[in-house]
């Protein structure tokens, strides 16, 4: 890769100086405050659980269209499917392997009924209209990289295939392809499109277009505040694309910092605006099962019912 961060010597020193979670206050605090998703998603990531509770627990979000709504994406309270809503609910069910052709393929037809103009999928629908969102949902015309790349990518990795992703894909190389100035939000949908898209060569190239705005949008100190992105959220995992342009002691730091970041009713929070209570605590039950689960994917003890290492 042409470009990449070496950690400087600040960096460096911050390893190594924060403790391991309290994997029983996490867990105390998922049971007192999480959504029943989230518990079952700790359950099966921590607690020996299996799959169908995490599959039923996302079908309870599905609404008659084959879309996903009423909450599932804390920001958006609405009951009418969103795609920010179809993403989330397929994450969860990618990262629990609890994958559902039923319910995937439903997905996808309803994104095939919304799509606009050119394929793709736009980040909101209007029909949130005059139910509680927070202020930044706001409806745009055409496709949304985070959108359409943060589900594209997602169908990708799985190997699914459907009339709606193979236009979607198209979408996508086109908004990359003329693409001038890309906000961070806009790269954590590139970045897992960019991730599994089968045109290994394209995705390479393409990616390497965008290595300097990775670098440029990242925030190295991990202790910086205020609503940063850090490298695990352009690379969250070892296999992450995106994990090149990072040297290790980068990595390690926020790593370091995540784990730190536990707060001390043992729960983990998120560094964007609240705008809700409800959208907080629901915020902060997923984001705590994903700590936890980052933590673990990147060789880190996270804990484990039993209090050993996971």
């Amino acid at each position: 890769m042409a470009v990449s961060f070496k950690a400087p010597a600040r960096i460096c020193a911050f390893i190594g100086r924060m403790n391991t979670p309290d994997f029983a206050a996490a867990t105390a605090f998922i049971a007192a405050n999480a959504r029943i998703i989230d518990r079952r998603r700790f359950e099966l990531l921590f607690g020996g659980g299996g799959t169908t509770p995490v599959r039923d627990a996302v079908a309870a979000y599905r609404n008659q269209d084959g879309g996903f709504g009423n909450g599932l994406e804390p920001d958006c309270r609405a009951p009418g499917s969103q795609p920010a809503a179809v993403a989330m609910a397929l994450q969860i069910l990618d990262q629990a392997d609890a994958w559902d052709l039923e319910l995937v393929r439903g997905a996808c037809d309803w994104l095939a009924a919304v799509a606009p103009a050119g394929g793709g999928s736009s980040f909101v629908l209007a029909t949130l209209a005059g139910w509680p969102h927070a202020p930044w949902w706001v409806p745009q015309d055409g496709a949304s990289l985070v959108s359409t790349g943060m589900i594209s990518g997602t169908l990708h990795a799985r190997g699914f295939r459907h009339p709606w992703l193979d236009q979607a894909t198209q979408t996508m190389w086109t908004l990359l392809d003329r693409a001038t100035e890309l906000g961070p939000y806009d790269l954590r949908g590139a970045l897992p499109f960019l991730q599994h898209v089968p045109d290994r060569a394209r995705a390479e190239t393409a990616f390497g277009r965008l290595s300097e705005t990775v670098l440029a949008l990242t925030e190295l100190d991990p202790e910086a505040t205020g609503e940063v992105h850090s490298p695990l959220d352009f690379a969250p995992e070892p296999g992450s694309m995106a994990r090149s342009l990072f040297d290790k002691p980068v990595i390690e730091a926020h790593l370091d910092h995540l784990a730190a970041g536990q707060r001390d009713d043992g729960g983990w929070t998120f560094n964007w605006a609240t705008w809700s209570s409800a959208a907080e605590q629901d915020w902060r039950g997923f984001l705590t099962v994903d700590a936890l689960h980052s933590l673990r994917v990147n060789g880190r003890p996270a804990g484990s019912p039993a209090g050993s290492a996971a």
